[in-house]
C-alpha cells in the first residue's frame, strides 16, 4: 500500500503566508523522514485560506529538500492554463526531481476560482478532458502535435525537455464516484484518488471504484492497478481517543463553518440541511465524512473495515488541517508511520507473532533458566501480561 498526504494547504488568512509555506514544506521534509511515499499540494488564486497559487513552483522547493518522497498536486486546475504551459511545468518539474512529480489534474473545484477566471461552469469538464488528451501527446509524442479542439487550438508544437519519467509523467485524477471521471482515469492510466466518504446521487459505492477504472484501462491497454487508487480521508492520532477529540473538535467546526460552507456559496451537504446549527457536531461532521480520529489502534480497526468493504485498498491518501498545533499535527502523522503503516505493510507481522511465542513459552514453563540470572525479577514476562502499550 501507499501512503501519502494532500494537503491545501488550509491555512488562516490572518496568518504571515511566508510562515506558513516554510511550515508546509517542513511538513514534507518530515513525512519522507517517517517513509511517507507521497505528498500532493493544491493549487488555489481566492478565497484566502488555500495561498498556494502555483503549486509546480512551491514543489521544484520542495524537491530540493528532499530526495525519494514523490510530488504531486491535488489538483491543478487544467481549465484556466493553456495546456502546452501546464505539460511543459510538469515536465521541467519531473526533470528537477529526477522522475517523482506526478501531475494531478482536476477542472477547477474552487467556486471563487471559476468566478475569478470567468470559466462557465458547464465548460469545465469539457475543458479537462481536451487539455488531459493535448497533454498527453505533447508529453508521448517524438513529434510536434497539432491539435484543433473545442476550446484550444495548437499548430505544430512540441515540449522541448520531456519528462524524466518515460514515456511521461504519471498523472492523478479526483472523483466524486461519476462513471465519467473513473472512465477518464481509466483511459489514461492515471492515479485515482476516491473520497471515503459517500458522494451522493448519480456516483458508484466507493467498492466499485477501482474495478470501473480498471475495466476502462483494460480496454485502452493502460496500466491501472490498485497501487494506483488512493481513498482520501483526514486521520488525527493521540494517545487515547477522548484527547484526540478534545484537540480537534473545537477547530473542526471553525474550518467547516467558516470557510468550506462558505465557498460553496453558504450550501450545505445533504445530510446537514434539515438540521440546526446545534446539531451539526464534529462528532457528526466526522461520521459523515468518514474521517478518523482516536488512537492507532482505533485507525487499523476502521481501516480493516474499510479495506474488506473496498475489496482491498491501493494507498490511502491523508489530508491535513491546522486544527491542532504543528507538534500534534506532527506527532498524529508519527504515530500513524509507526503503528498503522507497518500493520498494513505486513512489516511488523512476524515481530508480533514472535513476541506471542515467546509470551506463550514464558507462560507455559518452556523457556530455560540460565545459570546466574534472575530472569523472573528483571523481566516480569508472567502470562498475565497480554498486552503492553507503548504509548503509555
Amino acid at each position: 500500500m501507499k501512503f501519502g498526504f494532500f494537503m491545501m494547504p488550509l491555512h488562516l488568512p490572518s496568518e504571515n503566508p511566508v510562515l506558513s509555506f516554510d511550515r508546509d514544506l517542513e511538513m514534507i521534509q518530515y513525512a519522507e523522514d517517517l517513509d511517507y511515499d507521497e505528498f500532493y499540494v493544491g493549487e488555489h488564486h481566492t478565497a484566502s485560506w488555500e495561498p498556494i497559487p502555483c503549486p509546480e513552483m512551491f514543489l521544484a522547493k520542495a524537491s530540493g529538500l528532499t530526495k525519494n518522497i514523490k510530488l504531486g498536486t491535488a489538483v491543478v486546475s487544467a481549465p484556466i492554463h493553456h495546456p502546452f504551459l501546464l505539460a511543459e511545468r510538469f515536465a521541467f518539474l519531473d526533470q528537477l526531481s529526477r522522475g517523482r512529480a506526478i501531475m494531478g489534474l482536476g477542472p477547477c473545484g474552487l467556486p471563487p476560482d471559476v468566478k475569478l477566471f470567468n470559466i462557465p461552469p458547464s465548460e469545465l469538464r469539457e475543458r479537462l478532458h481536451e487539455s488531459i488528451e493535448i497533454m498527453v501527446q505533447l508529453l508521448e509524442s517524438e513529434k510536434p502535435v497539432s491539435y484543433t479542439g473545442k476550446y484550444w487550438d495548437i499548430k505544430e508544437m512540441s515540449i522541448q525537455v520531456k519528462s524524466y519519467q518515460q514515456p511521461r509523467l504519471k498523472m492523478a485524477l479526483a472523483t466524486s464516484g461519476s462513471q465519467r471521471s473513473l472512465e477518464l482515469a481509466g483511459r489514461y492510466g492515471a492515479i485515482l484518488f476516491s473520497p471515503m466518504a459517500a458522494q451522493g446521487k448519480g456516483t458508484l459505492p466507493l467498492k466499485d471504484h477501482f474495478f470501473h477504472a480498471k475495466k476502462i484501462a483494460d480496454e485502452n491497454n493502460q496500466s491501472f492497478e490498485k497501487e494506483d487508487w488512493r481513498l482520501v480521508t483526514y486521520i488525527y492520532l493521540s494517545e487515547t481517543k477522548e484527547q484526540a477529540w478534545r484537540e480537534v473538535t473545537e477547530n473542526i467546526q471553525r474550518d467547516m463553518k467558516e470557510y468550506f460552507w462558505v465557498i460553496n456559496g453558504g450550501t450545505l451537504p445533504e445530510w446537514a440541511k434539515n438540521k440546526s446549527d446545534s446539531e451539526i457536531t464534529s462528532e457528526l461532521i466526522a461520521e459523515k465524512s468518514r474521517w478518523i480520529i482516536g488512537t492507532p489502534d482505533d485507525a487499523i480497526e476502521e481501516l480493516e473495515k474499510i479495506n474488506t468493504e473496498v475489496g482491498g485498498m491501493g494507498g490511502l491518501m491523508l489530508t491535513t488541517h491546522e486544527w491542532v498545533s504543528p507538534e500534534k499535527q506532527k506527532k498524529s502523522i508519527e504515530l500513524f508511520a509507526r503503528y498503522v503503516i507497518p500493520h498494513f505493510r505486513g512489516h511488523t507481522k512476524d515481530l508480533v507473532n514472535e513476541w506471542e511465542h515467546t509470551k506463550k513459552m514464558s507462560s507455559t514453563g518452556e523457556l530455560p533458566r540460565l545459570l546466574g540470572s534472575n530472569l523472573s525479577s528483571n523481566y516480569p514476562l508472567g502470562g498475565n501480561r497480554t498486552n503492553i502499550n507503548p504509548l503509555k
